[in-house]
């Protein structure tokens, strides 16, 4: 039986797990494909039923390890995967969710996103989206790395603001997005996916966040991700390629972060006092 975890709302009201699970890097050494197996599978045991990946990832590899390790589960998970730019014209999008539906082992994606914005026109991609949608091959359609500019430009396409969501670098250590990226998406009732919560494993190695983690005998990284699942509207999707991982990153959300533990992040990992460009990896 899954394990029931706190939601976030989707614009059409859907609610979706505010703790999921990403993929990057994975699939792609076969001396780790079991335990990456079974750590993805915990992890939808564990509630974290909300799985992200992309056809870049291993070249398609990350997609066809997913396709392995949802047997038996995908009636329970809510899939994402994303486009890469130079694939979102409005056929080319289709031609690549079918080669990313048949690699993933199904017949349909719950949200597909455009991995980052490129030359195609947005009039195109959402096009093709739509197309895909009306066939019944993705339910929610959405975009990633896209910064306050192209989101207002987004709207402007006709069918852009059936956009679901958005999927951003964000964390403790890149907080820029605050500055006007997540108020914007906030007035749209559209979440934000915060990816790389932990920023890549690259935390400062001595930080508020170690004082905290020591006071409450966790690890920085539970610390960090719980200031993440704290931020309104925003859900995370960090990667674990362990079972013993995704049991630390599921326990990070019963971590309820005081208002003096995060006066003390903001006084290390200060909020943005101008804008700056959206940052990814």
């Amino acid at each position: 039986m899954t394990i029931d975890i706190a939601t976030v709302s989707l614009p059409d009201g859907e609610h979706i797990p505010k703790l999921g699970q990403g993929t990057w890097e994975m699939g792609e050494q076969p001396a780790r494909r079991a335990a990456e197996i079974a750590a993805i599978r915990a992890g939808v045991e564990l509630g974290m039923t909300l799985i992200d990946t992309a056809e870049m990832y291993g070249d398609g590899a990350t997609e066809s390890l997913l396709g392995e390790a949802l047997g038996g589960l995908r009636e329970r998970v809510f899939l994402v995967s994303k486009v890469y730019p130079h694939n979102a014209s409005r056929r080319g999008v289709q031609t690549a969710c079918e080669k990313s539906l048949k690699r993933l082992k199904t017949d349909h994606l719950d949200l597909y996103l455009l991995h980052w914005r490129g030359s195609v026109p947005l009039e195109e991609t959402v096009a093709g989206f739509e197309a895909l949608q009306q066939a019944g091959k993705i339910r929610h359609w959405g975009v990633s790395n896209f910064d306050t500019d192209d989101m207002e430009e987004l709207m402007t396409v006709p069918g852009g603001d059936a956009c679901a969501t958005n999927q951003i670098l964000y964390n403790v250590a890149r907080r820029g997005p605050e500055y006007d990226l997540l108020p914007w998406l906030a007035g749209h009732d559209m979440p934000a996916m915060a990816y790389s919560p932990v920023d890549h494993a690259r935390l400062p190695k001595r930080s508020a966040l170690d004082n905290i983690a020591d006071a409450r005998g966790v690890s920085v990284f539970q610390v960090a991700l719980a200031w993440v699942l704290q931020q309104p509207g925003v859900f995370a999707i960090p990667k674990a390629g362990r079972v013993e991982h995704v049991r630390d990153n599921q326990r990070a959300l019963e971590l309820r972060l005081d208002a003096d533990e995060c006066a003390a992040i903001d006084a290390y990992f200060k909020p943005p006092r101008n804008k700056r460009p959206l940052e990814m990896l």
